[in-house]
């Protein structure tokens, strides 16, 4: 039998997603998956393949953002149901299966988590669908789901390369439980045997260019922003609706004080060993968020039997909802740029920077990040078609990052401008893609650092756009005439993996 809770918070957390997924363009990270999935490889430098391989594909059908964040659509709807299931199996009614669907459908960060696509898109879900697999083996001595988890979590490998610290979390959980009796079962190890075989394509391929991945990690203190350990707490309480806070913190001790509950204490150690390391190695807030949502089952569970009055319970849910609904705007495109500065300035509430560069940003990174590219494109064309057609023939465009990059690649063929290069990550590995420039086009906010590579230095543009980053504003746009040493000389130079 269907189960209608499910259905309904499955079909709201689908359709708020489907009807933003249009309101402004394609993200930067969105731009460079669709320029990655272009060249299909069993990896990138940053990344497993499937979410590029994704974006290409999707983006090939008709270029529309709603269809190109389909995935993450699909997720968020499946999470909400997923998380009623991990209700049901834990032994919830109807009253913890609306309070947990209803938080996975409208917390914030989960929202925001899915309003692109990007790796972290379908963590949420595959995250809490190994652990419902692991807890139906649990509790219903189901052996082949174990297989099923091991399937899940291959392919959430080729993904995205976090799942790790949630597989050991949940080692450890359940080592320190009387569930340990599942190390046992010959179901866990073919499980892992698979999970193994499907995700060992991009892990030898990040082996055989040199673990660029590691490269990315062992920088990653050099962008992002650090923040302490009760900072970060006060953010996970503000991004997740402060009035979720007491389910999942229900959650956490709900396996310890419900003795029905106690073979679900595995989850709640493994929240608990996730978030320590997160917090101890200075990760960024949204880390944690693919944990939060089998807290949140049991958590419902614990607020159905201590708050027995089920007007109480949707006085309570109807105050969450409402102020879910306000944090909204900083989650998901729902306001236009000029009201969403407004909006912010009226509730004195801001998204938190995640990176040192976001810092100085006129709106959260999110929205900047969908804005501005193809200004950024026309400013580049139009200093490009500055240049003979001769010294077109023999001028790269090289930039900063690779969302530029991929901004020019995707949206730059009405200019004819070439493939474009960078030394950010993958674009690095990739090289020059075949060119032998006399000349460079530098798009830099730091022209003096050309000088002593070229032969004459002729600016042909500035930068701007009223709602990008704020460091990709007021860049010069600058023609570098007969580089020396040649830039294949030069290339190692320009690396930059973070």
């Amino acid at each position: 039998m269907k189960d209608r809770v499910a259905l309904v918070v499955a079909a709201l957390a689908g359709a708020l997603h489907l009807a933003t997924a249009n309101r402004y363009d394609v993200f930067r990270d969105e731009l460079y998956f669709i320029v990655c999935g272009r060249h299909p490889a069993f990896g990138y430098a940053d990344q497993p393949p499937l979410v590029p391989l994704f974006a290409a594909g999707l983006y090939a059908l008709g270029a529309q953002t709603w269809l190109l964040r389909l995935p993450a659509i699909l997720a968020a709807a499946g999470l909400a149901a997923l998380t009623v299931a991990f209700v049901r199996l834990l032994g919830g009614r109807d009253g913890a299966a609306w309070i947990a669907g209803i938080a996975v459908a409208t917390a914030p960060m989960l929202m925001g988590l899915t309003s692109t696509l990007n790796t972290t898109a379908c963590e949420p879900l595959c995250w809490t669908a190994i652990a419902y697999l692991l807890a139906r083996a649990v509790l219903r001595d189901e052996r082949r789901s174990l297989v099923w988890a091991g399937v899940v979590a291959g392919v959430t490998m080729e993904v995205k390369y976090a799942l790790p610290l949630w597989l050991a979390a949940l080692a450890i959980g359940l080592l320190l439980t009387p569930e340990r009796r599942i190390f046992a079962r010959r179901e866990l190890w073919i499980g892992i045997a698979l999970a193994t075989a499907i995700a060992l394509p991009s892990v030898i391929w990040q082996a055989l260019h040199g673990f660029p991945f590691a490269e990315l990690v062992h920088n990653a203190h050099l962008k992002d922003q650090p923040a302490s350990p009760l900072g970060f707490v006060a953010n996970q309480v503000l991004v997740m609706n402060p009035l979720f806070a007491p389910i999942w913190l229900a959650g956490i001790a709900a396996p310890f004080a419900f003795r029905d509950l106690r073979a679900a204490r595995f989850l709640s150690v493994a929240f608990a060993v996730c978030a320590v390391a997160i917090v101890a190695s200075h990760g960024k807030d949204y880390y944690l968020t693919p944990a939060y949502p089998p807290l949140l089952a049991l958590g419902a569970i614990a607020i159905e039997r201590l708050i027995r009055n089920a007007y109480v319970r949707a006085v309570y849910l109807g105050a969450a909802l409402v102020l879910s609904a306000a944090i909204a705007p900083l989650a998901l495109p729902i306001l236009s740029p000029p009201v969403l500065l407004a909006y912010e300035r009226a509730i004195h509430l801001t998204a938190n920077a995640q990176e040192r560069a976001d810092v100085g940003n006129a709106m959260p990174s999110l929205y900047s990040d969908m804005l501005g590219w193809h200004d950024f494109v026309r400013e580049v064309g139009m200093a490009f078609d500055k240049l003979t057609p001769a010294q077109q023939s023999e001028t790269s465009i090289l930039v900063d990052n690779y969302g530029e990059a991929a901004a020019l690649d995707i949206y730059g063929a009405p200019y004819h401008l070439p493939p474009a290069l960078s030394g950010h990550n993958q674009y690095f590995l990739w090289g020059l893609r075949g060119q032998h420039p006399v000349d460079v086009l530098r798009i830099t906010s730091d022209v003096p650092s050309m000088r002593p590579y070229c032969a004459i230095v002729q600016l042909l543009g500035i930068t701007g756009s009223t709602y990008a980053r704020s460091f990709e504003n007021g860049k010069a746009i600058a023609f570098c005439v007969r580089v020396h040493p040649p830039l294949q000389t030069l290339w190692p130079l320009e690396k930059m993996f973070i």
